[in-house]
């Protein structure tokens, strides 16, 4: 074998591991995520609701920031309170990027969430969420279909005792509004931080 031949081997020897090292790293800048990742759903796009405050809000007016979505209802005994305190206590645990994160609570009891009610819930979490309410059972259900939620209402002993069963997991958006994960009820504050930190540093 002359001299010429020998380099040539040499070169491609070297290239190639050198090559596989870069594709390798290429796919380990991937992001990991603790949640489902949804990347490309197309399901739970968008939403046209009023808030508390009687103003209409969707995706697009969160521009920059990381969306979290819950379905719940005020008087839920423990999952709603749960997951609100735990998305108030990733907001903390954020600093200065909690400015960063949007919680947004969405009623399944519109007969009984009135704006009033909603706006002192969430009171008892982080003055910065907001709460959406649905116009009509009709604006619900689309809605519900849409996000694919479920919930039911358990009739009590009075018109006014039943309780709601529903989904109890959270939807993600990125800071452009797309979205990205779906988080388990139960799944811990410290990793959907984790998850929110990594949007927010895509973003950056």
């Amino acid at each position: 074998m002359d001299k010429r031949n020998t380099l040539k081997i040499i070169a491609v020897a070297i290239a190639v591991p050198t090559f596989i090292t870069l594709l390798t790293g290429c796919f380990d800048n991937k992001p990991s995520f603790t949640s489902i990742d949804v990347t490309g759903a197309d399901y739970a796009k968008d939403f046209s609701l009023a808030d508390h405050n009687g103003k209409t809000e969707s995706l697009k007016d969160f521009a920059g920031k990381v969306v979290v979505v819950f379905f719940g209802y005020t008087q839920c005994p423990d999952v709603c309170p749960t997951s609100m305190a735990e998305l108030a206590e990733i907001r903390k645990a954020l600093g200065k990027d909690g400015d960063r994160l949007q919680g947004i609570f969405v009623t399944v009891d519109p007969d009984r969430d009135t704006p009033q009610v909603l706006k002192a819930y969430m009171g008892n979490f982080d003055p910065t969420f907001l709460a959406l309410r649905p116009s009509s059972q009709a604006q619900l259900a689309a809605l519900a279909k849409d996000f694919k939620v479920y919930y039911k209402k358990a009739e009590g002993t009075s018109a006014t005792s039943y309780t709601m069963d529903h989904s109890a997991g959270s939807y993600v958006y990125d800071t452009k509004g797309q979205l990205r994960l779906y988080t388990r009820y139960g799944s811990g504050a410290a990793a959907l931080t984790g998850d929110i930190r990594q949007l927010l540093k895509q973003a950056a």
